[in-house]
């Protein structure tokens, strides 16, 4: 209603260009309206600028079609008013945009620095101000935006392995026997805890081969250079392993070690000819005892199942002496003279002595 008052009041005026006697625009008896007088109004029976009117009555004030009645605003004041709230530009003007892209920058600036995107293998670390915060699992987790908290995401599924004494160069060690072995192994670890391992070790890796090299070279001093290059390489690898979780752990390191690998173990270059003929002459030797164990073993078992049949036939024996014994001389000439070419049989009225092989020979050239 303000509104179309004071539009109205502003019509009417642009189609009076007329002035009146007193130097006033002229108007229709509907431009005016009777009103109590107001504070500063002429005194009654003057004109406007004190003069009277041309009948001598109190002349009266035509309502300005600018400002419009008492208490209500004009157009003009609300555009105003609403140029002033924007900066003194409508929203569809240049700088209205710029404001609003401020704005949409804003709120996606708070969208990717607020919610967080966490894969299976992964932890979130956040950090407020640059402390310590919380741990983020797996999912999509909510922080404040940045610069407050930040997020540090941490692979906690992979393994790492890290190579020592590598086969191209020589890392020493002294065994138990005062000897030298060039070792080459490597190391496989993981992260167990993300937030320590990011804020108690300001150079993890270098940590670990620290670790690892003094774990191993304690462990070599209590074994011999046999025993190294030999069969104790799993019981080294295990000793090792279990010392460095230990040492690690009192640094709160949040590293887990996996295993120890030993992929080398040779006595150093300049004698490493000799030791591998020693290792040769050692491993023929040790065949050698092998065999005459097999054959002793052999030995054995035949002597124990003659042994058992002695047993079985002195059993019979005493169930029938003169059977067996005749039996027993018939076994034995039989595999005596088995051995020679000819056979004599002690019969009456038969030749002592007959030619066998004579007699067979002469038997097979007639079937020839």
């Amino acid at each position: 209603m303000t509104i179309t008052s004071g539009l109205g009041a502003r019509v009417r005026g642009l189609f009076v260009d007329s002035k009146g006697p007193w130097g006033t625009s002229g108007g229709s008896a509907g431009d005016t309206e009777d009103r109590p007088p107001e504070t500063g109004d002429s005194a009654p029976g003057n004109g406007p600028d004190g003069a009277p009117g041309p009948w001598g009555g109190p002349s009266r004030r035509r309502r300005s079609p600018i400002s419009g009645s008492a208490g209500n605003a004009s157009l003009e004041d609300i555009l105003r008013r609403g140029r002033a709230r924007f900066g003194g530009n409508l929203p569809g003007s240049d700088r209205s945009w710029v404001l609003w892209a401020l704005v949409a920058v804003l709120c996606l600036w708070l969208l990717l620095t607020s919610m967080h995107s966490i894969a299976p293998g992964e932890r979130g670390v956040v950090t407020r101000f640059g402390r310590y915060s919380s741990t983020l699992s797996p999912g999509v987790g909510l922080t404040l935006p940045s610069p407050i908290d930040r997020v540090a995401k941490v692979d906690v599924a992979s393994i790492r392995s890290v190579d020592l004494g590598s086969e191209g160069s020589s890392d020493l060690m002294l065994t138990g026997d005062q000897n030298l072995i060039d070792l080459a192994y490597s190391v496989r670890w993981n992260i167990h805890t993300p937030e320590l391992y990011l804020f108690q070790l300001a150079q993890p890796d270098d940590t670990i081969k620290e670790v690892a090299e003094s774990a191993m070279r304690a462990a070599i001093s209590q074994v011999t250079l046999n025993e190294a290059m030999g069969d104790k390489r799993a019981d080294i690898e295990a000793r090792v392993q279990e010392t460095m979780q230990k040492i690690l752990d009192s640094y709160h390191s949040g590293i887990e070690i996996q295993g120890i690998a030993i992929k080398q173990a040779d006595p150093p270059d300049p004698v490493n000819d000799a030791f591998k003929k020693v290792t040769a002459a050692q491993q023929q030797a040790q065949s050698f005892i092998n065999s005459a164990n097999a054959y002793s073993l052999q030995l054995r078992q035949k002597a124990q199942g003659d042994a058992t049949a002695f047993d079985k036939v002195y059993e019979q024996y005493k169930l029938a002496p003169d059977v067996t014994r005749r039996r027993m001389y018939y076994e034995t000439m039989e595999q005596v003279l088995s051995k020679v070419d000819k056979t004599i049989v002690e019969a009456p009225g038969v030749t002592p002595y007959l030619p066998l092989p004579q007699v067979q020979k002469s038997q097979r050239e007639p079937a020839q």
